[in-house]
């Protein structure tokens, strides 16, 4: 196995339907500006509440690329 060096961007992605989708949204937009896209880790999860009730779903997400040589 080769050695790579890997970039890591922090992203938050949102959604009003799930944590997975959330998280789904931050991938797609970072697919759209980085390339080689390689790995993800959840740091944060958290919900804002209307009513008692969970509105909208936030992920911050780390995501790692690979670099080319």
């Amino acid at each position: 196995m080769s050695a790579h060096t890997y970039k890591k961007i922090e992203l938050v992605g949102s959604s009003s339907k799930s944590i997975e989708d959330a998280v789904q949204n931050a991938v797609a937009k970072a697919a759209t500006t980085e390339k080689n896209l390689r790995w993800l880790e959840v740091v944060e999860t958290r919900a804002h509440l209307e009513e008692g009730k969970i509105a909208h779903w936030q992920v911050t997400v780390k995501i790692g690329s690979t670099l080319q040589d």
